[in-house]
């Protein structure tokens, strides 16, 4: 039983199974979204939904069985444990209070095709990896925004109150001039002042227009070239870097489980070569008595 459990489970058909059903699960959850048609096909829609759930419990089961005698063994792949906490939450007896809780739950299991679909595995991983490295990017970017950010609270903070009256909010601005979200705005209303442009029906919050066309030209083209053009290319280039050092890793995963598999058809091929030899000893003993009864006729 164990040995047909685990060919189910390495099947090519039981993996494309599973990934059907992971589609379903993510459509189910999609037409929930509309109360029309949960009004019309409630019941139809739940009991999806509990089909989808026994597929995955009996999913889990297999991969334990084909395991043994070391079910456990199964929690020792992460992807496993994300696989067993996603359909373990799903069984988590809420209320109906907690109805939206439970979606949100259900609507988890649609990250399984993480591990269904082996590249998306190798781009999760790769993402994780440069999780380290990014972090160091993303403290180069936050230096940057603060000092430009403190920056504009002294040189355009009178002119421009609605964006930067202080430190939070200029931050907040210069994210959106980081995202190219008409950051051209921001830098007119630096260019020309808040009389000049950018101010209609907030006049109120002009007080001080002052227009700084050289300046407020030159400091938001300079931070869109740092901070979008720059630290842009820095992440993506941590990014490749990651992604190079999972397909390394996922080819060596691959080169060392062949070797296993090799490793564990050598007991049979020793097998078989002690047997023949010792059927070519038997050979020879019988062959050595032939010549010796004829050597005595």
């Amino acid at each position: 039983m164990i040995a047909a459990t685990k060919k189910i489970v390495e099947s090519a058909f039981f993996q494309r199974f599973i990934t059907a059903v992971i589609l379903l699960a993510g459509v189910v959850v999609g037409v929930e979204t509309y109360p029309s048609m949960t009004a019309a096909y409630g019941g139809l829609l739940h009991g999806l939904d509990w089909l989808i759930l026994a597929i995955f419990i009996v999913e889990i089961a297999l991969k334990m069985i084909a395991l043994a005698p070391r079910p456990l063994d199964y929690f020792k792949d992460p992807w496993n444990v994300f696989d067993f906490i996603i359909v373990a939450a799903c069984l988590l007896p809420l209320h109906t209070e907690y109805v939206t809780v439970l979606r949100l739950l259900r609507l988890l299991r649609v990250l399984r095709l993480v591990k269904a679909l082996p590249k998306l595995q190798i781009l999760v991983g790769a993402l994780i990896k440069s999780i380290p490295s990014m972090g160091y990017v993303s403290l180069l970017l936050f230096m940057l925004f603060y000092v430009y950010a403190v920056a504009a609270v002294f040189l355009f903070g009178k002119n421009d109150p609605l964006h930067f009256h202080d430190l939070p909010l200029a931050m907040l601005s210069l994210f959106r001039v980081v995202t190219l979200e008409d950051w051209t705005d921001l830098m007119y209303i630096q260019m020309f002042g808040c009389e000049g442009y950018g101010y209609g029906g907030n006049e109120a919050l002009c007080t001080a227009s002052s227009a700084h066309p050289v300046l407020g030209s030159l400091f938001f083209v300079s931070f869109v070239l740092l901070g979008t053009m720059i630290t842009l290319n820095l992440f993506i280039g941590v990014i490749m870097n990651g992604m190079t050092e999972a397909q390394k890793e996922n080819e060596e995963a691959l080169a060392q489980e062949r070797a296993d598999a090799r490793g564990e058809a050598l007991p049979g091929v020793e097998e078989e070569l002690r047997a023949a030899r010792a059927q070519i000893a038997a050979l020879s003993s019988t062959l050595d008595r032939i010549d010796s009864a004829r050597g005595r006729g």
